[in-house]
């Protein structure tokens, strides 16, 4: 089980084939890396699996490929969004091996073995998150990076950026997925460590800027900005590029709606005021410090729950997304517009100004 969706195994992939499986996407969610936290935001799975599968179905006619084969009924038939009367949390794809790098310790320090990542490697999920950026919202962890010592032209930036910032032209980002906490790599290292040659390099960047672009067409209808996203990508059982996991919705990309965040961002906002997220930070500098590899058993306290109003104004968040980013309006929920002015109006009222919740 993950954080937020389950994989459903219908046929296991060999290391010459692939597989099939279903993700099953859950009311759950997660932020800063921690895990399930204690509520269910109703209609998120379903939300999330629509617009993924959405976007997954455009990218195909523009013939980009992908590891989506479809969502499934009630009934248990694959079929197309455009084919639904209801929404549905589960969508079929074709499954490849997972292989996860070998942790171990250098000199105190967690490092990771890459080995087995190799240009003669099928079948298998690349270890690494592509993040591309349009723009630089406040909460973009560039904003951190660049505290910490990244310099501007590291981004291939002429200038220290300010948060809101519109980019003239994508920003292309690259971390490592399969490590106990993700970590921005260079594209050398990136390259090196997935076992890629400079073509297959190429390729990841030249689909990346399909999949933005789309994304930020399919956004644009629904009145949203496509800030940033991440997208995943896997090999084939021919080693051909294939986009993974799933694109196009609230948890993978980061939208903003009159300068609003439209994304898990809004419940990352809410988390960052409590001291629980002031003990993660924490938890995650002693696992670095120590080499220790679950950060999470160095933290102090548990997440608290969210309050009634902010857990149904996200619940609407995901719900009105999904109607307007696919146009299926499939979920009964109120317009984008609507549910935003009252985020706003929580936001003024509830998050600014006041005092951090414990």
């Amino acid at each position: 089980m993950g954080s937020v969706k389950d994989l459903e195994v219908l046929k296991k992939p060999t290391r010459e084939k692939m597989g099939v499986a279903r993700f099953h996407f859950s009311d759950r969610y997660s932020v800063f890396d921690w895990g399930r936290m204690p509520d269910l935001i109703e209609g998120k799975g379903a939300a999330l699996c629509l617009m993924g599968a959405y976007s997954f179905e455009k990218l195909e006619e523009r013939g980009v490929r992908t590891h989506y084969r479809g969502v499934v009924t009630p009934e248990g038939k694959v079929v197309r969004t455009d084919e639904l009367e209801e929404p549905v949390n589960i969508m079929e794809i074709d499954l490849v091996n997972v292989y996860r790098p070998k942790p171990y310790r250098e000199r105190g320090r967690l490092r990771y073995d890459y080995s087995i990542f190799t240009p003669d490697l099928k079948n298998f999920l690349v270890p690494l998150e592509i993040i591309y950026r349009n723009g630089l919202p406040e909460g973009s962890s560039v904003f951190k990076r660049l505290e910490q010592g990244l310099k501007p032209e590291d981004l291939g930036l002429d200038h220290y950026p300010k948060p809101g910032e519109k980019l003239e032209r994508p920003i292309f980002d690259v971390s490592t997925k399969l490590e106990e906490k993700d970590r921005y790599v260079t594209w050398s290292e990136a390259q090196r460590i997935a076992g890629l040659t400079d073509r297959e390099v190429s390729e990841i960047k030249e689909k990346l800027l399909e999949i933005d672009n789309l994304i930020t067409e399919i956004a644009a209808r629904a009145g949203l900005e496509n800030e940033d996203g991440k997208v995943e990508f896997a090999f084939d059982d021919e080693r051909r590029l294939m986009v993974a996991d799933v694109v196009g919705t609230l948890d993978e990309c980061r939208f903003t709606f009159e300068g609003l965040h439209v994304s898990k961002e809004v419940a990352r906002q809410y988390y960052r005021r409590t001291e629980w997220y002031r003990d993660v930070e924490r938890a995650k500098r002693e696992a670095d410090a120590k080499g220790v590899e679950d950060w999470r058993s160095l933290c102090r306290s548990k997440p608290p729950r969210l309050d009634p109003q902010m857990k149904r104004i996200i619940c609407n968040i995901y719900k009105s997304a999904a109607n307007e980013y696919t146009g299926l309006y499939l979920f009964d929920a109120p317009s984008l517009a609507e549910t935003l002015k009252e985020y706003r109006e929580y936001r003024e009222r509830v998050l600014e100004g006041s005092s951090p919740r414990a």
